[in-house]
């Protein structure tokens, strides 16, 4: 470990700036790589978002959680994990500005888009519970640990059947965006070899800067009156979160609106497995170290996830502005998540 408790604040503030920086820089390279591994592979562009952009974006704040963990920082490395997942389904609403034909919740509709939701919410219920339940391990491990990667694996499973054999689809509209991409000629120059290369390149930039930004979270609850929950919740996890926003942006902006929500929610489902990384890597339950104030973030979490669904399902074109009603909702919901961190 690279301790910082040496470093001058002004020295901690710049390592944290530049690690996020990297991040977003990193993550906006891997969302036009993953594209087109989704066409190259035919897995489509909601599960490349959850398995290869929101595995690879989610490495940040993956090595965050372990290493704060390890050093016996247990509120930063939840508060970590669950603050990303209320920060970006706030980014989903941040990239619906920039989709100009229609809401983004009502182009990019699917029925895998809707079930990956729906398992994102199922998946956050377990660390809820286990966090008010008697501290139970087995090997210094919770048995929630165990359930929450098993329960995803059951749901990917799922996802691939839903895409393969819907029973049911969303009606298609005039703004509605087709998630099937038509390869040119530039995109089939590159080889598969080259594509696999800079995925794995960008992704290892991700997660080296995860672990700085990781050193310099704990430098900071150090050198500042902010607590672990606070700088886990709010600044970790938005830093982290960086690539979920650069390349919901970058999606949208390229018309991959179904990859744009695809990686949201599927980046969503690994900050929930980020605890059970973290149980493993601390001395006890993690479950156990979570506060009331980082429940209600797992719950306002799950909130803003049922507000995106139920805008999935109602599909309205045009709501204020530039922007859905229930975008707007959501970003509302996360600027009470924040301020409910200093109350």
């Amino acid at each position: 470990m690279i301790g910082l408790a040496d470093a001058s604040l002004l020295l901690v503030v710049a390592i944290f700036a530049v690690s996020a920086g990297c991040i977003g820089v990193a993550g906006w390279r891997l969302s036009l790589v993953a594209d087109k591994l989704a066409d190259r592979t035919g897995m489509g562009e909601i599960i490349a978002g959850a398995l290869f952009v929101g595995a690879a974006t989610s490495l940040p704040g993956a090595i965050t959680s372990v290493t704060t963990a390890l050093q016996d920082a247990p509120s930063l490395a939840v508060g970590n994990a669950l603050g990303g997942l209320t920060a970006q389904t706030a980014f989903i609403a941040v990239a619906d500005l920039f989709y100009r034909r229609a809401n983004l919740e009502h182009a990019a509709a699917s029925t895998t888009g809707l079930a990956q939701g729906v398992l994102l919410v199922a998946l956050l219920a377990v660390p809820l519970i286990a966090s008010v339940q008697p501290p139970i391990t087995l090997w210094g491990i919770h048995p929630a640990s165990l359930l929450i990667p098993v329960g995803y694996g059951f749901g990917l499973k799922l996802l691939a059947r839903i895409q393969d054999e819907p029973m049911w689809n969303p009606v298609q509209t005039d703004e509605t965006r087709e998630t099937v991409s038509d390869p040119d000629e530039s995109e089939d120059a590159t080889s598969d070899r080259s594509l696999w290369l800079r995925f794995f390149l960008y992704a290892g930039v991700t997660a080296a800067a995860g672990y700085f930004i990781g050193e310099s979270s704990i430098a900071l609850v150090d050198k500042t009156p902010l607590s672990e929950s606070a700088v886990g919740t709010l600044f970790a996890a938005v830093a982290n979160s960086l690539p979920e926003l650069v390349t919901a942006i970058a999606a949208v902006r390229i018309g991959a609106v179904s990859l744009a929500v695809g990686d949201v929610i599927g980046g969503n489902a690994f900050e929930v497995m980020f605890l059970c990384v973290a149980d493993f890597a601390y001395d006890g339950s993690i479950y156990e170290a979570m506060t009331d104030q980082d429940r209600t973030t797992g719950l306002i979490a799950m909130l803003m996830t049922a507000v995106l669904l139920l805008g999935m399902l109602r599909r309205e074109k045009f709501g204020i502005g530039k922007i859905g009603f229930e975008s707007a909702l959501v970003l509302l919901l996360y600027a009470g998540s924040v301020a409910l961190l200093f109350v």
